[in-house]
C-alpha cells in the first residue's frame, strides 16, 4: 500500500477537510466533459495550485485509466519507474492498471516503489480524480527522474502503443509547475513561451526554449511523455485554461511559482 506522502501539508489530512478544500477549488466552473486526451495539471499545495488544476478536472472526461506522469523531485528509486501498489488518500484507495504496468517489462520503465513512494507530483493529482469519479477508475503512475527529450519521446511512444493494443479508454496527465521563485513578470515571460510551444505540441521546441531561457519548469519530462503520448492517439489541438502563480495568493510577486492548466484534444 502506497500511503499519502503530502496528506496534511499540499492538502488536509481529514477527509471532510479535503472534500470541502476540493469543493472551493471548483466553485464556478462548470463541469463538461471534453474529449481530452492529456492535460497538464500543477502539483503545488492546493491554497496555491488547487484552482488552476480544477480548470483541467472539470473537462477530464470519465476513462477507464488515468495515466500519470511526474517528475521526480526526491532522487530516490529508478531512473523512470512504474507503481503497481495500491494507493491510498484520505478520500480511499486506488488501484493501478497492471495490466498495462505489466507491458512495461523489459522496457526503459521499471517497476519500482522507492521512486513513488515520497514524491508528491503524482500524490496530488489524486484527490481531483476521486472527487470527479469517486474510486471508479485506475491509475498508471510514471515518475521521470531523467526528463531529457529523447527518454520523455521513449516514454510517451511505449505507453501510447500499449494503450492503444489494449483499447482502454485512457487520460494522460502530467504533472508539473512552471518557473520557480522568479518575479512574476518575469515568470510569465518565460512560461509564456513554453506554453506556446506545448500548444503547438511541439516537443522539440519545449527543449529548446527551456534550455535557451533556463527555464525551471519542474516537470517538462512529463509534459514532453504526455504530448508524445497524445500525439500518437490522435490529438491535434491544446489549449491554456488558466494560468496563476503562487503570489497572487501569497501577496509576494518578487519570487513566484507559475501555474498552468492545459488540455490537449
Amino acid at each position: 500500500m502506497r500511503q499519502p506522502a503530502v496528506a496534511g501539508q499540499f492538502y488536509p489530512l481529514r477527509p471532510e477537510n479535503l472534500e470541502k478544500e476540493l469543493k472551493q477549488c471548483f466553485e464556478g466552473l462548470e463541469i463538461r466533459e471534453r474529449n481530452i486526451l492529456g492535460a497538464v495539471c500543477p502539483h503545488a499545495g492546493y491554497v496555491y495550485s488547487g484552482r488552476v488544476a480544477a480548470h483541467v478536472y472539470a473537462a477530464l472526461p470519465k476513462a477507464d485509466t488515468y495515466v500519470l506522469f511526474g517528475p521526480n523531485h526526491t532522487g530516490y528509486g529508478s531512473p523512470v519507474s512504474v507503481s503497481t501498489d495500491t494507493w491510498k488518500t484520505p478520500l480511499g484507495t486506488l488501484e493501478v492498471d497492471r495490466e498495462l504496468a505489466e507491458g512495461l517489462s523489459g522496457s526503459i520503465i521499471d517497476l519500482d516503489e522507492l521512486g513513488h513512494r515520497y514524491e508528491h507530483s503524482i500524490e496530488v493529482q489524486l484527490p481531483f480524480l476521486q472527487y470527479r469519479f469517486d474510486q471508479d477508475f485506475r491509475i498508471l503512475p510514471i515518475c521521470l527522474g531523467m526528463q531529457d527529450e529523447e527518454t520523455a519521446i521513449e516514454v510517451g511512444t511505449l505507453i501510447a502503443n500499449l494503450v492503444s493494443k489494449s483499447g482502454k479508454k485512457v487520460a494522460f496527465i502530467a504533472s508539473s509547475d512552471f518557473t520557480h521563485y522568479q518575479p512574476a513578470n518575469l515568470a510569465r515571460e518565460t512560461d509564456n513561451e513554453i506554453i506556446e510551444a506545448i500548444l503547438n505540441l511541439d516537443v522539440p521546441g519545449i527543449y529548446e526554449r527551456l534550455y535557451r531561457r533556463n527555464a525551471s519548469v519542474c516537470g517538462y519530462g512529463p509534459i514532453s511523455a504526455m504530448l508524445t503520448a497524445s500525439k500518437k492517439l490522435g490529438a491535434t489541438r491544446a489549449e491554456l485554461l488558466n494560468y496563476s502563480n503562487s503570489g497572487e495568493v501569497s501577496g509576494d510577486m518578487n519570487a513566484v511559482v507559475g501555474y498552468a492548466a492545459i488540455i490537449v484534444e
